[in-house]
């Protein structure tokens, strides 16, 4: 029996590890370009290597289940088309008995998902988002980039293109005063950026600009003018000392997350989106387990060999499931209908399907 159990087992976790990297490696990748973008610039490679590290941990906790899906989807799928399963049945070894060894496993992995979303990976994420704005504040040319419109104190600015010198073309800049509203416009040729690291001001410095300042009051006329050369300066510095010391749920671990829930009810207000946070992450935490009472049966009764029937398969089953409960995070603003407890319908449904279709297959 252990010896079968091991066959099993290493099959799973063959399956497991393979996916688990590629995963991790595309997910995480897709948000490293953030950190890449910064290091061409002259940012430090060094905060690339820290944000890779502060990040893991939290797209862990969407790659372990998701790998639990594929190994199971996989295994049990080759074992079912070459009619293993159905061999080892016929000498006595019950279904449970085959995936002992997986359930126990993955208890483990769920055990680890738990520790990763209460503990580890938010602060880790929050701690991520730092080192994405510092990195930003060391080379904050970076900001700069062609198509793409910046808001630097209520002035917003935006670049047509971008020399390797460092040159900028076609640059509009509108020193805004409202929503969708703007007292000044200047339009330029080209320009530069000027950096002082000590002082902390970045100075934009356009030229051959055409300068529109509308009037106030309602004729709404606008003046024009043409200069040589206009100058905005950007105090990052001062941004960056502007700390907010409320730390947001996203990051807290769980005794903070708790904390913050009791003193918010001795306020008397509202805790919905605390709450929908909390449950999320307990709910993603147990995915594994849901994966695993819904994959099982799926992969016996499909029968398939072929790798893409499995992926095909847990990348619905993963994707549905991820997305419901994302979901319930945009109905936070509705407390009436308790978000917090409609996020937890996913993990129901997937354990109590599973369950069943596990017990029908191991009657038979």
């Amino acid at each position: 029996m252990g010896i079968l159990n091991w066959y099993v087992l290493r099959g799973f976790l063959l399956s497991f590890f393979m996916s688990i990297f590629i995963l991790t490696f595309a997910m995480t990748g897709a948000n490293l370009i953030k950190i890449l973008d910064l290091v061409s610039e002259g940012a430090s490679a060094w905060a690339f290597c820290q944000f890779a590290l502060y990040i893991l941990p939290i797209m862990l906790t969407y790659t372990i289940p998701w790998a639990v899906m594929v190994g199971i989807m996989q295994v049990f799928g080759r074992l079912s088309a070459d009619s293993e399963i159905t061999a080892m049945r016929a000498c006595g070894v019950s279904i449970m008995q085959i995936v002992a060894p997986v359930m126990l496993v993955t208890v483990l992995l769920t055990g680890v998902c738990l520790y990763l979303q209460v503990e580890l990976g938010p602060p880790l994420q929050g701690q991520a988002k730092g080192l994405l704005k510092n990195a930003v504040l060391e080379q904050p040319q970076a900001l700069f980039e062609p198509g793409r419109q910046i808001n630097l104190q209520n002035t917003l600015i935006y670049i047509n293109d971008k020399e390797p010198s460092g040159r900028l073309r076609g640059i509009d800049l509108y020193v805004l005063t409202g929503k969708n509203t703007y007292s000044q416009n200047v339009s330029a040729e080209y320009g530069e950026i000027a950096v002082n690291q000590e002082q902390k001001t970045l100075t934009f410095i356009m030229h051959n600009c055409m300068v529109s300042n509308k009037q106030s009051g309602s004729s709404g006329a606008v003046n024009r003018f043409f200069t040589k050369k206009f100058e905005f300066t950007y105090d990052f510095g001062k941004s960056s000392t502007a700390q907010r010391v409320w730390v947001r749920p996203k990051h807290m671990k769980l005794s903070d997350l708790l904390g913050r829930i009791r003193m918010t009810k001795e306020l008397n207000k509202d805790t919905t989106e605390l709450e929908v946070e909390l449950n999320q992450r307990i709910a993603f935490a147990l995915s594994p387990i849901s994966f695993l009472l819904l994959g099982l049966p799926l992969a016996i009764r499909t029968s398939r060999r072929e790798t893409s029937v499995g992926l095909f398969l847990s990348v619905i089953l993963a994707g549905s499931f991820f997305m419901a409960i994302v979901m319930c995070e945009v109905l936070t603003n509705l407390p009436k209908i308790y978000p917090q407890y409609l996020l937890w319908l996913p993990n129901i449904l997937f354990q109590t399907v599973g369950a069943y279709m596990t017990c029908r297959i191991s009657r038979k």
